[in-house]
């Protein structure tokens, strides 16, 4: 119903940034809010930061990110954008791109990406 496709990952090291994207494709009606979570080996899924695509944009943050992320939206609602700066080692995790949409006919439908590795090593 709803795809989702991420970008940006990568290798850097601590105090350079990095810029994720995610474009989301399907039967799209509306976006409730886009986000991003994170898993670093061994542990739970984080929720990272979060956008309403309802309430004129409202963004959350993790306090672990909060001053280094931004999440912001593209052109349209369907891409969001997570820049990440000043990097640390512990940020080191598997980034995913999540979708609270209402896809044709108005059911919600929640959804997330296959992931990407954010790599932060000297």
């Amino acid at each position: 119903q709803v795809q989702l496709v991420e970008s940006g990952g990568g290798l850097v090291q601590p105090g350079e940034s990095l810029k994720l994207s995610c474009a989301a494709s399907g039967s799209i009606r509306s976006v409730n809010s886009m986000g991003w979570v994170r898993q670093r080996p061994g542990e739970l899924r984080e929720q990272v930061a979060d956008i309403s695509g309802i309430s004129d944009g409202t963004t959350t943050y993790a306090d672990s990110v909060r001053g280094r992320f931004s999440i912001t939206f593209g052109n349209t609602k369907k891409t969001v954008y997570l820049s990440m700066n000043n990097l640390k080692a512990e940020d080191t995790a598997v980034y995913y791109c999540s979708a609270d949409v209402k896809i044709m006919g108005g059911t919600r439908y929640l959804t997330w990406g296959q992931g990407i590795q954010v790599t932060v090593s000297s």
